[in-house]
C-alpha cells in the first residue's frame, strides 16, 4: 500500500494552527514559496482547499475545521512515539509478569521477591508457573516472560541469560536417620536407599552423581524415582530414603531436615534467568530481572556468586546439569 507523505501532517497541523502561510513558514523554518507548494500538495492529497482567502486573511474550510483537532492529536502522538523513553518509575508499573521455575524456587525466593515488589513496585504482579520441562517454546511464544534453569547446549540459542547464583548438591535425610549420626563416607552414601530425582522418569537414567560414584567403584541403591525435588524431600522426611538435591534452590523445602555434604566430588552448577530477546529493551522487564538477580544473590558468599551482574548472552552449562534439571 502506497502511503502519502506523512510529513504533510506536521505541515497541516502548523498551517491550521497559524491560519497563515507566512506564519507557518516561520515556525517550520521554510520559505513562503516552499510553504505555498506544501499547501498545494495538501489540497491535492485531501481533495479540499483547506485554507481559503477572506479579504487579506486565510480562513479554514469546514473540512479543515473537522481535521484540526484530529491532526493535532496525531502529530502529538507520533512525537511521543519517537521521543526517547522516560526514565522508569517502578511505582508506576501496572503489569503482570509470568515466571516459570521448578519447585523450590518460589518457596525459597518468592517471599523476599514479593516483599521487594510490594515496597518498590506495588502495581507489578507476578504469576509463578511450574516448569515441567526444558522446552523454551513458552518464552518464544510469549506465554512466559522469564524462566529459571541451567543453560545447556540444548537451550534456545537466541535466548538471553543472566546468571543468578551457583548451587551444589547436598544429601538430605530425616533428623534421626542413621546417616545423620556419623561422618558420611562414599560407601555409606552409596549403600543407603535413595530417592532419585529425574524430570521425566526413565529407567536407568544416570546423572553426574552416579558418575562420581562409579569412579570410586560404587553405585547408588535407587529405591524409587520421582520427578520433583519436593517429592524427594517429602519421602526423605517420612522414610529412610536419602535425597540428593540442590542446596540453595531447595533451602525452604528442607526445613526440619538434616542436610549433609556430599561425600563425593560434584562440581557446582549455575542457575540462570532466561528470557526472549524481544523483551531485552523493555524497561519494566529489565528492572524486574535486576530485582530477581538481587534477591537471588542476597546473603550469598562471594564464592557462590555466579557471573557478572550484567546481562549476558550465550550458554553456561552446569557440569551436573543432567542431575539438577532446574
Amino acid at each position: 500500500m502506497s502511503l502519502p507523505d506523512l510529513n504533510l501532517l506536521v505541515t497541516l497541523d502548523v498551517l491550521l494552527a497559524e491560519g497563515s502561510v507566512a506564519g507557518a513558514a516561520r515556525r517550520l523554518q521554510l520559505s513562503p514559496s516552499a510553504m505555498s507548494r506544501a499547501l498545494a500538495r495538501l489540497r491535492v492529497t485531501t481533495g479540499d482547499p483547506l485554507l481559503v482567502r477572506a479579504g487579506r486573511d486565510l480562513v479554514p474550510t469546514p473540512r479543515a475545521l473537522e481535521l484540526r483537532d484530529e491532526v493535532a492529536r496525531l502529530v502529538e502522538g507520533a512525537g511521543a512515539v519517537l521521543r526517547p523513553s522516560r526514565p522508569l518509575d517502578p511505582r508506576q508499573i501496572d503489569r503482570t509478569f509470568a515466571l516459570r521455575s521448578r519447585e523450590g524456587f518460589v518457596e525459597t525466593f518468592g517471599p523476599a521477591l514479593l516483599a521487594r515488589l510490594d515496597d518498590e513496585a506495588p502495581g507489578l504482579r507476578l504469576r509463578f508457573l511450574h516448569k515441567p520441562d526444558k522446552d523454551s517454546a513458552p518464552l518464544r511464544e510469549g506465554g512466559v516472560d522469564f524462566e529459571t534453569g541451567i543453560v545447556t547446549a540444548t537451550s534456545g540459542p537466541e535466548l538471553r541469560t543472566q546468571a543468578l547464583f551457583r548451587d551444589r548438591f547436598v544429601v538430605v535425610v530425616r533428623p534421626d536417620h542413621p546417616l545423620a549420626r556419623a561422618p558420611l563416607t562414599p560407601e555409606a552414601y552409596a549403600s543407603a536407599r535413595h530417592v532419585h530425582v529425574v524430570r521425566r522418569a526413565r529407567e536407568g537414567q544416570r546423572g553426574g552423581l552416579d558418575e562420581a560414584l562409579e569412579a570410586l567403584g560404587l553405585a547408588r541403591r535407587v529405591a524409587c524415582t520421582v520427578d520433583s525435588f519436593a517429592s524427594a524431600l517429602s519421602l526423605a522426611r517420612a522414610t529412610d530414603l536419602v535425597a540428593s538435591v540442590p542446596e540453595r534452590h531447595t533451602a525452604a523445602l528442607r526445613d526440619g531436615l538434616c542436610t549433609l555434604s556430599l561425600p563425593v566430588e560434584a562440581r557446582p552448577f549455575t542457575l540462570s534467568l532466561l528470557w526472549h530477546p524481544r523483551m531485552e529493551g523493555d524497561q519494566a522487564h529489565r528492572w524486574l530481572r535486576g530485582v530477581i538477580r538481587d534477591v537471588c544473590r542476597s546473603g550469598l558468599d562471594d564464592d557462590l556468586h555466579a557471573g557478572s551482574p550484567a546481562d549476558t548472552l550465550g550458554t553456561t552449562a552446569g557440569s551436573d546439569g543432567r542431575a539438577a534439571e532446574v
